[in-house]
């Protein structure tokens, strides 16, 4: 068991002290000055058609061989309801949420996707506790994941400092499935959030200067043992590293770096990493163009037998890297083929991804997007090899009005035997997928008093 153990006592009294702090030292408004309130609602719709050709197997009916389902089609949607409040020193937040399938059973899901309030001085110290939807640097490792419906928000204590230039924040995590005694410190994975305790620590530097950005990041995450459930005992792993962007005139390039040690919840040893590199150019407002490159490392002798499943093979230390709490979409191909959906046992071979691509307005309002990846596994796969495919995406956006905006998309990949056998399905060299959205986003309401 990994013995960082960041004594969760602890970073909660300190947590209180440095809010109570920062609540005292509020200057009081003195009867001259002008008192301000603000209150504003908004409206946040979205809907998405997709039909997809292949690439994912069907659900297994007990007694038959799993069987791809050649041809899928569903409508989903997403409303919100953002109430925000805003009063010199303080400000809060609640966002009510439904999302789902058109005709799911049980009508989809109702949730808070956001309830927060947050304190700041003007000095630049701030705290914020509340669920809170999370977003950091390129949101690779730390992103609200705004493609998936329900998308992703965490119940935490955020405090830090912004000002000059630096940003500085600590978070804070300790989840629960219930207020019961009996459960003790345990927590099952499938309640709200997907680990037991979380603490991290993000520091952003802005060099204006030399149009140069640079973000360091830390995390500690505590998972519940899968071997006693019945224990209080958290085990640990740990991520450490840092993102970084250049943006001369009409160029940007950017950098990022990360690397994953400690255990995962089987108390397995964990030795993993990532990077990536991409650069844009932009020579007119309308146009552009975009080059890059992510590896992520995988498991060694990753078995992948001719019958679709995979290999079981007896592993020390998990060397594939986890995106953990990313936004996946927006990197690894809009089809989410990799970091979305899973492979058996637990495993992965890794990725690496090289794209290029660009976009070009021709009209106000309207962007048309294109661009190519090519993906391959980072490790080498028994009597395999490590090409996957090859996956072209085209995507339009239209802006209606100020707070209507209509897109469409289709993609299509040309899979590898590779391919075929690590998603268990015998369609992966045709496939095809296509959507059709529709975001609406008016502010009904706001007042000032």
């Amino acid at each position: 068991m990994n013995s960082c153990h960041f004594g969760i006592r602890r970073w909660l009294l300190a947590a209180l002290a440095l809010t109570a702090f920062i609540a005292s030292g509020q200057t009081v408004p003195d009867s001259t000055a002008t008192k301000e309130n603000q209150l504003n609602v908004d409206i946040q719709f979205l809907g998405r058609g997709e039909m997809r050709y292949g690439g994912f197997q069907r659900d297994v009916v007990p007694g038959e061989e799993p069987v791809t389902n050649p041809r899928n089609s569903f409508l989903l949607s997403r409303t919100r309801l953002p109430i925000t409040f805003k009063r010199d020193w303080l400000e809060a937040c609640v966002t009510p949420q439904h999302s789902g399938v058109w005709g799911q059973e049980g009508k989809g899901s109702f949730n808070l996707y956001e309830s927060w309030v947050k304190m700041s001085t003007h000095s630049g110290l701030f705290a914020q506790v509340g669920r809170v939807a999370l977003d950091y640097d390129d949101e690779r490792i730390i992103g609200s994941d705004d493609w998936a419906m329900a998308s992703s928000s965490h119940d935490v204590l955020r405090m830090g400092y912004e000002g000059h230039g630096h940003k500085a924040h600590v978070i804070l995590a300790y989840n629960q499935n219930a207020q019961v005694m009996g459960n003790g410190d345990t927590y099952y994975v499938n309640g709200a959030q997907p680990y037991k305790t979380m603490q991290d620590m993000w520091y952003h530097y802005d060099m204006t200067r030399l149009n140069l950005g640079a973000s360091l990041l830390f995390m500690n995450i505590g998972m519940q043992s899968a071997e006693e459930l019945t224990t209080k005992k958290t085990i640990y792993q740990q991520l450490v590293g840092g993102y970084a962007s250049f943006t001369p005139k009409r160029w940007k390039a950017e950098a990022s770096f990360y690397y994953q040690f400690g255990h995962n919840e089987f108390d397995m040893k964990i030795d993993a990493w990532m990077a990536s590199v991409k650069a844009s150019f932009t020579p007119r407002d309308n146009f552009g163009i975009v080059a890059g490159y992510d590896y992520l490392s995988g498991d060694k002798l990753f078995a992948v037998p001719a019958n679709g499943n995979i290999g079981v093979v007896q592993h020390k230390v998990i060397k594939g890297f986890s995106t953990v709490y990313g936004s996946h979409h927006q990197f690894y191909g809009a089809m989410d083929f990799f970091y979305v959906s899973t492979y058996l046992n637990g495993f992965t071979p890794g990725l690496q991804n090289a794209y290029f691509g660009g976009f070009y307005c021709p009209l106000t309002g309207l962007r048309l997007d294109a661009s190519y990846h090519y993906f391959a596994t980072a490790t080498e796969l028994v009597d395999m090899e490590r090409t996957l495919g090859h996956q072209f995406e085209l995507q339009a956006s239209y802006a209606i009005s100020r707070d209507v905006k209509l897109a469409v998309g289709a993609s299509f990949m040309s899979g590898s035997e590779t391919m075929e056998r690590l998603k268990r399905t015998s369609a992966n060299n045709k496939l095809r997928w296509g959507w059709i959205s529709l975001v609406v986003t008016p502010r009904i309401f706001s007042t000032k008093w």
